[in-house]
C-alpha cells in the first residue's frame, strides 16, 4: 500500500515512519510512504503558502494554488482515497481504518495555521477526517495516526495476525475494549495475577477475558456497547 503525504514538514512523517513496525513494513515493501512538500510548488521568491483571509478574521489561511499543484503532481493508482486532515471531518475509528486498508493508495493532506482556502475542498473534493474533537498545530500527527493504524491492517505488517484481532475496538473483540493483560512476575508489591489465568483451563480463561472486556467497556466506554 502506498501513502503520499502533502505536508510542509516532511521530516515529521519520515522520522516517525523510520522506527519499529512501520520501518520493518517499509523494508519488506509492504507499505510505501512518500512526502510532498507543497512549499515546493510556490512561484514567488518568498515561497508563500499562506496569506491573510478575506473578511478580516485572524490568522493565516493555506492558499489553494500550491496545494492543487502538489496534489496534481502525485501519480495516482486506480484505487486511491484523498484525505484532508481537519477537525471538521468525520471522526476516525477502527472501522474507518479497516475500510481504508483495502485501498491501494492514500493521499493525506496536512493543514497548518487557520486552515484551508475553501476552494481546496470545492475543487479537489477530499474526504475530510478528524482524529478527535481537539485542535492540533498541524495535520501531521493525524496523518501519522492514519498511516500507523491502517498499516496494521495490511497482511504481513504485524508478526502475528492475532495481534490486531485482539486489539481494542477490533472485530475480533466484537468492538469491545481489550481485557486486562498480565505478565511475569506472578506477584508484585502485593498485586497478584488472577488465578484463573494460571490454571490452564482455556474455556475458563476465555470466559474470564470476555467478562472483563464487557465490564471494562461498560465502565469506560458504555457508548460502545
Amino acid at each position: 500500500m502506498r501513502f503520499d503525504v502533502l505536508t510542509l514538514f516532511p521530516d515529521i512523517i519520515e522520522n516517525y515512519c523510520s522506527y519499529s513496525i512501520l520501518k520493518r513494513a517499509r523494508e519488506k515493501k509492504l507499505i510505501e510512504v512518500n512526502t510532498v512538500d507543497f512549499r515546493e510548488f510556490t512561484h514567488d521568491k518568498h515561497r508563500h503558502v499562506d496569506d491573510t483571509p478575506y473578511g478580516g478574521t485572524s490568522g493565516m489561511v493555506l492558499m489553494a494554488p500550491p496545494i492543487f499543484e502538489a496534489y496534481e503532481s502525485i501519480e495516482k493508482t486506480d484505487d486511491f482515497e484523498f484525505i484532508m486532515l481537519t477537525p471538521q471531518g468525520e471522526k476516525f475509528c477502527q472501522k474507518t481504518s479497516v475500510e481504508l486498508s483495502k485501498k491501494k493508495q492514500l493521499i493525506l493532506l496536512c493543514g497548518r495555521y487557520e486552515g484551508f482556502d475553501e476552494r481546496i475542498r470545492i475543487g479537489l473534493k477530499p474526504r475530510e477526517i478528524s482524529i478527535g474533537d481537539y485542535i492540533l498545530t498541524g495535520g501531521e500527527l493525524g496523518a501519522l495516526c492514519i498511516i500507523d493504524s491502517v498499516s496494521r491492517q495490511i497482511e504481513g505488517v504485524l508478526n502475528k495476525v492475532e495481534s490486531s484481532l485482539n486489539d481494542s475496538f477490533s472485530e475480533g473483540l466484537d468492538g469491545l475494549l481489550e481485557h486486562p493483560q498480565y505478565t511475569k512476575p506472578r506477584e508484585y508489591r502485593g498485586m497478584k495475577v488472577p488465578e484463573v489465568l494460571l490454571n490452564g483451563n482455556h474455556s475458563e480463561i476465555e470466559k474470564f477475558k470476555q467478562e472483563q472486556r464487557i465490564l471494562r467497556t461498560k465502565l469506560r466506554r458504555p457508548d460502545l456497547l
